[in-house]
Protein backbone atom coordinates (compact mmCIF):
# COMPACT_ATOMS: atom_id res chain seq x y z
CA UNK A 1 0.00 0.00 0.00
CA UNK A 2 1.42 3.48 -1.04
CA UNK A 3 0.11 6.88 -1.18
CA UNK A 4 0.19 7.02 -5.03
CA UNK A 5 -1.76 3.69 -4.99
CA UNK A 6 -4.29 5.46 -2.41
CA UNK A 7 -4.41 8.51 -4.12
CA UNK A 8 -5.04 6.94 -7.56
CA UNK A 9 -8.07 5.06 -6.17
CA UNK A 10 -9.83 7.85 -4.07
CA UNK A 11 -12.96 9.89 -5.28
CA UNK A 12 -12.53 13.57 -6.01
CA UNK A 13 -13.62 14.32 -1.97
CA UNK A 14 -10.10 13.33 -0.87
CA UNK A 15 -7.99 14.76 -4.16
CA UNK A 16 -6.23 17.24 -1.69
CA UNK A 17 -5.60 14.90 1.10
CA UNK A 18 -1.91 14.65 1.62
CA UNK A 19 -1.33 11.14 2.18
CA UNK A 20 1.54 9.48 4.26
CA UNK A 21 2.68 5.28 4.59
CA UNK A 22 4.79 4.28 7.26
CA UNK A 23 6.11 0.83 8.62
CA UNK A 24 5.77 1.44 12.45
CA UNK A 25 4.90 4.08 14.56
CA UNK A 26 3.82 4.46 18.12
CA UNK A 27 0.88 6.24 17.31
CA UNK A 28 -0.24 8.08 14.40
CA UNK A 29 -2.38 10.42 16.56
CA UNK A 30 0.52 11.83 18.67
CA UNK A 31 1.96 11.83 14.94
CA UNK A 32 -0.32 14.29 13.74
CA UNK A 33 -0.76 15.93 17.04
CA UNK A 34 2.98 16.84 17.49
CA UNK A 35 2.57 18.44 13.72
CA UNK A 36 -0.18 20.90 14.34
CA UNK A 37 1.74 23.62 13.74
CA UNK A 38 2.82 22.96 10.18
CA UNK A 39 0.13 21.55 8.48
CA UNK A 40 -0.69 23.23 5.44
CA UNK A 41 -3.91 21.03 5.00
CA UNK A 42 -5.95 17.70 5.90
CA UNK A 43 -3.26 14.93 5.95
CA UNK A 44 -3.94 11.21 6.41
CA UNK A 45 -0.92 8.72 7.98
CA UNK A 46 -1.37 5.03 8.23
CA UNK A 47 0.71 2.56 9.93
CA UNK A 48 1.51 -0.78 9.73
CA UNK A 49 1.55 -1.49 13.22
CA UNK A 50 1.45 1.11 16.16
CA UNK A 51 3.12 -0.01 19.25
CA UNK A 52 1.55 3.01 21.36
CA UNK A 53 -2.06 3.28 19.72
CA UNK A 54 -4.64 4.78 22.06
CA UNK A 55 -8.16 4.42 22.03
CA UNK A 56 -10.48 6.76 24.44
CA UNK A 57 -9.80 7.55 28.04
CA UNK A 58 -5.74 6.98 27.52
CA UNK A 59 -6.67 2.49 27.11
CA UNK A 60 -4.57 1.09 24.37
CA UNK A 61 -5.60 0.02 21.54
CA UNK A 62 -4.09 -3.65 20.79
CA UNK A 63 -2.60 -5.15 17.28
CA UNK A 64 -1.16 -7.53 15.16
CA UNK A 65 0.94 -6.48 12.32
CA UNK A 66 -0.88 -6.43 9.17
CA UNK A 67 -3.90 -7.55 11.44
CA UNK A 68 -5.82 -4.23 11.14
CA UNK A 69 -6.16 -1.41 9.26
CA UNK A 70 -4.88 1.68 11.54
CA UNK A 71 -4.80 5.82 10.30
CA UNK A 72 -5.46 8.74 11.59
CA UNK A 73 -6.64 12.23 9.25
CA UNK A 74 -6.04 15.57 10.45
CA UNK A 75 -8.65 17.65 9.47
CA UNK A 76 -9.29 21.51 10.05
CA UNK A 77 -12.27 22.90 10.91
CA UNK A 78 -13.84 26.38 10.98
CA UNK A 79 -14.71 25.94 14.89
CA UNK A 80 -15.73 27.10 17.48
CA UNK A 81 -15.31 23.63 19.43
CA UNK A 82 -18.43 23.60 20.61
CA UNK A 83 -19.45 23.26 17.04
CA UNK A 84 -17.70 19.65 16.44
CA UNK A 85 -18.64 18.14 19.68
CA UNK A 86 -20.88 15.71 17.31
CA UNK A 87 -17.71 14.54 15.17
CA UNK A 88 -16.95 11.50 16.86
CA UNK A 89 -20.70 10.40 15.66
CA UNK A 90 -20.31 11.85 12.44
CA UNK A 91 -17.23 10.01 11.62
CA UNK A 92 -19.05 6.68 13.01
CA UNK A 93 -21.75 7.23 10.51
CA UNK A 94 -19.42 7.60 7.63
CA UNK A 95 -17.29 4.35 8.66
CA UNK A 96 -20.50 2.65 9.26
CA UNK A 97 -22.48 3.36 5.71
CA UNK A 98 -18.78 2.54 3.94
CA UNK A 99 -18.49 -0.89 5.64
CA UNK A 100 -22.00 -1.62 5.00
CA UNK A 101 -21.25 -0.88 1.15
CA UNK A 102 -18.57 -3.54 1.11
CA UNK A 103 -20.59 -6.06 2.66
CA UNK A 104 -19.60 -5.97 6.46
CA UNK A 105 -22.93 -4.84 8.54
CA UNK A 106 -22.06 -3.11 11.52
CA UNK A 107 -23.90 -0.93 14.04
CA UNK A 108 -22.61 2.32 16.32
CA UNK A 109 -22.31 2.09 19.91
CA UNK A 110 -22.17 5.58 21.39
CA UNK A 111 -20.46 7.29 21.07
CA UNK A 112 -17.56 6.07 18.78
CA UNK A 113 -17.24 1.89 18.62
CA UNK A 114 -18.14 0.13 15.34
CA UNK A 115 -19.87 -3.04 16.78
CA UNK A 116 -20.64 -6.26 14.77
CA UNK A 117 -22.92 -9.24 16.40
CA UNK A 118 -22.27 -6.79 19.38
CA UNK A 119 -18.31 -7.20 19.05
CA UNK A 120 -16.04 -4.24 18.93
CA UNK A 121 -14.82 -4.03 15.13
CA UNK A 122 -13.74 -0.49 15.43
CA UNK A 123 -12.99 2.29 17.44
CA UNK A 124 -12.52 5.96 16.65
CA UNK A 125 -10.33 8.63 18.52
CA UNK A 126 -11.04 12.36 18.13
CA UNK A 127 -8.62 14.52 19.22
CA UNK A 128 -8.65 18.43 18.74
CA UNK A 129 -6.02 20.93 19.30
CA UNK A 130 -5.91 24.64 17.62
CA UNK A 131 -2.59 26.11 15.44
CA UNK A 132 -0.99 28.75 16.66
CA UNK A 133 -1.13 30.59 13.14
CA UNK A 134 -4.98 29.99 13.52
CA UNK A 135 -6.17 33.28 15.14
CA UNK A 136 -9.63 33.03 13.60
CA UNK A 137 -10.56 30.10 15.91
CA UNK A 138 -10.19 27.21 13.72
CA UNK A 139 -10.15 24.07 15.25
CA UNK A 140 -7.99 21.01 14.25
CA UNK A 141 -9.31 17.27 14.82
CA UNK A 142 -6.84 14.32 14.50
CA UNK A 143 -9.43 11.41 13.99
CA UNK A 144 -8.19 7.60 14.66
CA UNK A 145 -9.10 5.05 13.27
CA UNK A 146 -8.20 1.15 13.73
CA UNK A 147 -10.61 -1.58 12.14
CA UNK A 148 -10.23 -5.01 12.78
CA UNK A 149 -9.43 -7.29 9.82
CA UNK A 150 -8.10 -9.96 11.15
CA UNK A 151 -8.10 -11.08 14.90
CA UNK A 152 -4.97 -13.74 15.54
CA UNK A 153 -6.20 -16.27 18.27
CA UNK A 154 -3.30 -14.98 20.53
CA UNK A 155 -4.22 -11.31 20.20
CA UNK A 156 -7.84 -12.41 21.07
CA UNK A 157 -6.74 -13.59 24.44
CA UNK A 158 -4.58 -10.61 24.87
CA UNK A 159 -7.36 -8.50 24.78
CA UNK A 160 -9.28 -10.48 26.48
CA UNK A 161 -13.03 -9.53 25.88
CA UNK A 162 -15.54 -10.38 22.99
CA UNK A 163 -13.52 -8.84 19.49
CA UNK A 164 -15.01 -8.84 16.01
CA UNK A 165 -13.12 -8.79 13.03
CA UNK A 166 -13.46 -8.62 8.79
CA UNK A 167 -11.96 -11.34 7.09
CA UNK A 168 -13.39 -10.38 3.70
CA UNK A 169 -11.94 -7.11 4.13
CA UNK A 170 -8.33 -8.28 4.70
CA UNK A 171 -8.88 -10.24 0.81
CA UNK A 172 -9.61 -6.79 -0.58
CA UNK A 173 -6.35 -5.00 -1.67
CA UNK A 174 -5.47 -2.54 1.19
CA UNK A 175 -5.31 0.69 -1.27
CA UNK A 176 -8.33 -0.10 -2.54
CA UNK A 177 -9.81 -0.43 1.43
CA UNK A 178 -8.48 3.06 2.38
CA UNK A 179 -8.96 5.18 -0.73
CA UNK A 180 -12.58 3.92 -0.58
CA UNK A 181 -12.91 5.01 3.61
CA UNK A 182 -10.98 8.05 3.00
CA UNK A 183 -13.06 9.20 0.05
CA UNK A 184 -15.98 8.62 2.56
CA UNK A 185 -14.30 10.10 5.32
CA UNK A 186 -13.79 13.03 3.19
CA UNK A 187 -16.97 14.01 1.47
CA UNK A 188 -18.87 13.70 5.05
CA UNK A 189 -15.76 15.83 7.05
CA UNK A 190 -16.29 18.81 4.51
CA UNK A 191 -20.18 18.09 4.95
CA UNK A 192 -19.79 18.19 8.64
CA UNK A 193 -18.13 21.44 8.73
CA UNK A 194 -21.05 23.48 7.16
CA UNK A 195 -23.76 21.98 9.08
CA UNK A 196 -22.88 20.36 12.08
CA UNK A 197 -23.87 16.91 13.45
CA UNK A 198 -27.92 17.71 12.66
CA UNK A 199 -28.18 16.04 9.53
CA UNK A 200 -26.16 12.93 10.31
CA UNK A 201 -28.51 12.43 14.11
CA UNK A 202 -31.81 10.52 12.03
CA UNK A 203 -28.71 8.67 10.38
CA UNK A 204 -26.78 7.57 13.24
CA UNK A 205 -30.13 6.71 15.14
CA UNK A 206 -31.10 4.26 12.40
CA UNK A 207 -27.32 2.52 13.12
CA UNK A 208 -27.53 2.41 16.88
CA UNK A 209 -26.55 -0.86 18.03
CA UNK A 210 -28.27 -0.71 21.62
CA UNK A 211 -31.68 0.63 20.73
CA UNK A 212 -34.02 -0.26 23.49
CA UNK A 213 -32.02 -1.97 25.32
CA UNK A 214 -31.46 -1.23 29.07
CA UNK A 215 -27.97 0.20 29.78
CA UNK A 216 -25.51 1.99 32.36
CA UNK A 217 -23.47 4.47 32.05
CA UNK A 218 -19.86 4.09 34.06
CA UNK A 219 -17.42 6.86 35.00
CA UNK A 220 -14.34 5.11 36.37
CA UNK A 221 -16.43 2.03 37.11
CA UNK A 222 -19.04 3.35 39.10
CA UNK A 223 -22.53 3.73 37.82
CA UNK A 224 -23.49 7.34 37.21
CA UNK A 225 -27.21 6.82 35.14
CA UNK A 226 -29.16 3.87 34.02
CA UNK A 227 -32.15 3.26 31.70
CA UNK A 228 -33.25 2.46 28.20
CA UNK A 229 -31.15 4.07 25.10
CA UNK A 230 -33.39 6.06 23.14
CA UNK A 231 -30.87 7.64 20.51
CA UNK A 232 -28.89 10.52 20.23
CA UNK A 233 -30.46 14.39 19.89
CA UNK A 234 -28.93 16.54 17.07
CA UNK A 235 -25.73 17.26 19.48
CA UNK A 236 -24.82 14.08 19.65
CA UNK A 237 -25.63 13.50 23.28
CA UNK A 238 -27.15 9.97 24.22
CA UNK A 239 -30.93 10.26 25.06
CA UNK A 240 -31.68 7.61 28.16
CA UNK A 241 -35.37 6.65 29.22
CA UNK A 242 -35.25 6.72 33.03
CA UNK A 243 -37.68 6.39 35.99
CA UNK A 244 -36.99 9.56 36.16
CA UNK A 245 -37.75 11.03 32.39
CA UNK A 246 -35.89 11.27 29.48
CA UNK A 247 -31.99 12.52 30.30
CA UNK A 248 -29.36 13.32 27.90
CA UNK A 249 -25.66 12.48 28.60
CA UNK A 250 -22.60 13.92 27.33
CA UNK A 251 -19.61 11.80 26.08
CA UNK A 252 -16.73 12.79 28.21
CA UNK A 253 -14.93 10.29 29.79
CA UNK A 254 -17.64 7.72 30.61
CA UNK A 255 -18.56 4.56 29.32
CA UNK A 256 -21.95 2.90 28.12
CA UNK A 257 -22.48 -0.97 29.00
CA UNK A 258 -25.45 -2.80 28.91
CA UNK A 259 -27.28 -3.35 31.82
CA UNK A 260 -26.39 -6.35 34.63
CA UNK A 261 -29.55 -8.12 35.16
CA UNK A 262 -28.77 -8.09 38.77
CA UNK A 263 -28.89 -3.73 38.02
CA UNK A 264 -27.44 -1.25 39.76
CA UNK A 265 -28.15 2.37 41.50
CA UNK A 266 -27.34 5.21 39.92
CA UNK A 267 -24.83 7.64 41.98
CA UNK A 268 -25.23 11.57 41.29
CA UNK A 269 -23.14 13.09 38.92
CA UNK A 270 -22.93 15.90 36.27
CA UNK A 271 -22.34 13.40 33.42
CA UNK A 272 -26.06 13.31 32.65
CA UNK A 273 -28.18 16.75 31.81
CA UNK A 274 -32.15 16.94 31.59
CA UNK A 275 -33.58 17.17 27.80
Amino acid sequence: MTPAAILAACASSASHVTIECVEQTGSTNADLLARIDTLNGPLLRIAHQQTAGRGRAGRSWLSAPGAALMFSLAWRFKGPLHNISGLPMAVGVALAETLDSLGVAVRIKWPNDLLRDDAKLAGILVETRSARSDTDGAIWAVIGVGINLLMPDQLEAQIDRAVASAPWLAQMPRAQLMATLLSRLAAVLAEFDDTGFAPFCERWNMLHAWQGREVVILDQDRVVQQGRAAGVDTSGRLLLDTDAGRVAVLSGDVSLRLRPLTGATPANSQASTPD
